[in-house]
């Protein structure tokens, strides 16, 4: 396959007209427009007057198209990936919720063996299952949002480690509450083989800075579930941009947080250390109605989803919509976003060897976006995805 004409976004976080080509699944060069014209390929794509994107990829949501990744099945990771890949989300590293370990462990179990069926077959039915985000049980029950307080459970390196095996590897990242007991203990244990993420916590700065010194390098939907950050207590979030390295995530669905503050955290971290996420759940890219999340009933209106008491629940919207929502709406530029949305997730797991660029030797996972940023053609392992 060669992709001709189109606005290639460089590793240089910017976009320039040039020329892809792909054999197999992976990119094999890029050059300047005309560079490949001697290269004869019989599937050749213009791209002209559209944006050439890495694959997207959303370290941080539970389900979508009606399916919760929680719900432990082959059908439901199968109609998640689909979905995904389809709007041009090319990668998942989806979360777990608040349950107990028996629920907890069918669901690693689950992922490990969709994983492994899609390697041994060698066919991949949407977005490539890079990891599991394993969002609870070792938070504060004082900020569990959506979270089943039922469930909560201190943190505890034995039970990581029994879902890790059982998930064969596939956690990447870990959040928990560093104010809980054995927390700190946690992090200094695991974090060399976990990214540990601060997350659903009442922790001061003082606090958030020893949990930062003992490893913790991540933090989960920055500004939600935590305390404000404000001029005489900065929490969390100032913790978090006083440690270099630290990276953070934002759900950028238009509800979450106020645009003004999206800009502001862009410029208090830069562009290098904001992720975005889309945080969705099992109503994205549904009707609206009645779900669940976590065991918990969710109405869903547009793209609003709370609990019965008001709570926001997750978002019903995908991260190719926020990266829309983000530069639309939001007034963020379109290579900030992309670099947001497919660079800095991919780095964060780890797999930015294979994903999260358009450059030799990557997966040849990208979508073309017209104007509009809507999605026009999605490739993916190096072929058009039909869905």
């Amino acid at each position: 396959m060669k992709i001709c004409n189109a606005l290639v976004y460089t590793e240089d976080h910017a976009f320039v007209q040039m020329d892809v080509l792909v054999k197999g699944k992976t990119i094999e060069a890029v050059a300047p427009k005309g560079g490949l014209a001697e290269v004869r390929d019989e599937t050749t794509v213009d791209g002209t007057g559209m944006y050439l994107i890495p694959g997207l990829t959303d370290i941080h949501f539970h389900g979508c198209a009606g399916y919760d990744f929680c719900d432990g099945t082959e059908e439901a990771v199968t109609a998640i990936a689909r979905y995904q890949a389809k709007n041009g989300v090319t990668t998942i590293c989806p979360a777990t919720m608040t349950y107990p370990e028996e629920r907890l462990l069918k669901i690693c179990q689950n992922a490990r063996a969709y994983r492994d069926k899609c390697k041994e077959t060698g066919r991949q039915p949407g977005a490539d299952l890079a990891g599991i985000n394993m969002e609870g049980p070792f938070i504060s029950m004082e900020k569990k949002g959506a979270q089943n307080p039922a469930y909560i459970h201190k943190p505890d390196a034995g039970m990581f480690g029994r879902l890790q095996e059982a998930a064969g590897g596939l956690i990447k990242l870990c959040d928990l509450a560093p104010e809980t007991e054995g927390a700190m203990e946690f992090i200094a244990a695991l974090h060399g083989d976990v990214v540990c993420s601060l997350a659903h916590t009442t922790a001061d700065y003082e606090l958030s800075m020893r949990a930062f010194a003992q490893g913790a390098r991540h933090v989960t939907h920055l500004f939600n579930a935590m305390q404000p950050y404000s001029h005489r207590k900065p929490g969390l979030v100032g913790a978090a941009a006083d440690t270099p390295g630290c990276e953070v995530e934002l759900i950028c669905d238009g509800y979450h947080i106020h645009p003004a503050v999206v800009r502001s955290t862009l410029r208090m971290f830069g562009a290098e250390r904001v992720i975005l996420i889309s945080d969705s759940m099992m109503a994205t890219g549904m009707e609206n109605g009645l779900y669940s999340l976590g065991g918990q009933p969710v109405k869903v209106e547009g793209n609003l989803a709370t609990l019965e008491d008001g709570t926001i629940a997750g978002s019903a919207t995908n991260l190719m919509q926020s990266l829309r929502v983000v530069v639309k709406e939001m007034g963020v530029p379109l290579e900030t976003a992309v670099r947001c949305a497919a660079v800095n997730p991919a780095r964060s797991i780890g797999i930015f060897d294979r994903y999260g660029s358009i450059e030799p030797g990557k997966t040849a996972n990208m979508v073309l976006l017209d104007q509009e940023l809507q999605v026009m053609t999605v490739i993916l392992n190096g072929e058009e995805y039909k869905g």
